[in-house]
């Protein structure tokens, strides 16, 4: 008999639309000779089901299950695609755990941690994980160009700490670009992280949970055509994603050896796609995404199907491995 799996995208935040696509990928490439899969749009509105004529069923929060032509049909596993929150910052890993659903992401305290940039540096440097150099506003602090700029220096990035796909995120080069870039930031949160700026290049490292085991992906090397790794580059095709990466033997160990350590100190599980920079000749450590993109112009997708494993196979997996344990 097939597993009814549920497709779960979309979410509270900027990255809406991403996750819908990434979410669709997930539904065209899932092995549909073994599983059953239901689209779930997460919205602040409603939680429901969308067949394919866009047809809207809602789910009932109670228990996650949805009544489609007189029958109750309940969920073996949630695919968690949900970029930012409430899938990526652990509300709905928390939720799945209490009514007993096995979901794919990670579980809710790791999710949580790296969605916040600023707890999980602080969490990785006790463990000699190398970053850089940060400064830390909340909303309402009193700002102080001077200071900030004697921590970090010029240039530097500066950050909505709970935010992905590059949303409030601004590089100043100079002391007058520092409070509108400040703005910026808080458009997308309450809280900022600004980081001294690391030149060297620039890495993304993914991780899965394969087979039971902990498996360091083919490294992507990031050239933007813009200033960093921002929505356009990221989304709009301006950068090039090179895999493997143009790296050298000493150098591609080191990466992999960090990222594989970062993933298993923070108790990872499923997907995982950290950035580094190598300044100074040493990789440090930038952000962990633990619900990376999945569209087909990921950076994960790619480095998956450079390893030799089909996003078909991919998807298997992660469902497997998320279930180990449930009949």
């Amino acid at each position: 008999m097939k597993k009814n799996i549920a497709i779960l995208m979309g979410g509270y935040s900027s990255e809406f639309d991403i996750s819908i696509k990434s979410g669709n990928v997930v539904y065209k490439h899932l092995d549909k000779n073994i599983y059953e899969p239901y689209r779930v749009h997460i919205t602040k509105d409603s939680w429901y089901y969308i067949n394919d004529n866009e047809e809207k069923t809602i789910i009932d929060r109670s228990d996650f299950s949805l009544q489609l032509n007189g029958a109750k049909i309940t969920f073996d596993a949630a695919f968690n695609i949900v970029h930012g929150t409430p899938g990526e910052d652990g509300l709905l890993q928390a939720y799945f755990e209490l009514i007993g659903i096995p979901q794919t992401a990670c579980d809710f305290y790791p999710a949580a941690l790296t969605f916040n940039k600023r707890d999980c540096i602080s969490a990785l440097r006790p463990y000699g994980i190398p970053t850089a150099t940060n400064y830390f506003l909340n909303k309402g602090d009193v700002i102080n160009p001077k200071a900030i700029i004697d921590k970090v220096g010029l240039p530097c990035f500066v950050k909505a700490n709970k935010a992905g796909s590059s949303y409030g995120v601004s590089k100043v080069k100079e002391e007058k670009e520092l409070l509108s870039a400040i703005d910026i930031a808080y458009k997308e949160d309450d809280e900022i992280i600004i980081e001294s700026f690391l030149s060297g290049t620039e890495v993304s490292v993914g991780v899965i949970t394969y087979k039971g085991k902990d498996t360091v992906l083919p490294i992507t090397e990031i050239v933007s055509e813009n200033d960093f790794f921002d929505y356009e580059a990221k989304y709009l095709g301006k950068s090039q994603e090179i895999t493997p990466a143009r790296l050298n033997e000493d150098d591609e160990k080191k990466v992999k050896d960090l990222a594989l350590k970062v993933y298993q100190t923070l108790k990872m599980k499923g997907f995982s796609r950290s950035e580094y920079i190598f300044h100074n000749g040493e990789p440090h450590f930038i952000e962990m995404n633990t619900n990376p993109g999945f569209s087909e112009a990921s950076i994960l997708p790619q480095q998956a199907i450079a390893a030799g494993i089909s996003l078909k196979e991919l998807l298997t997996n992660t469902i497997q491995e998320a279930t180990k344990g449930n009949s």
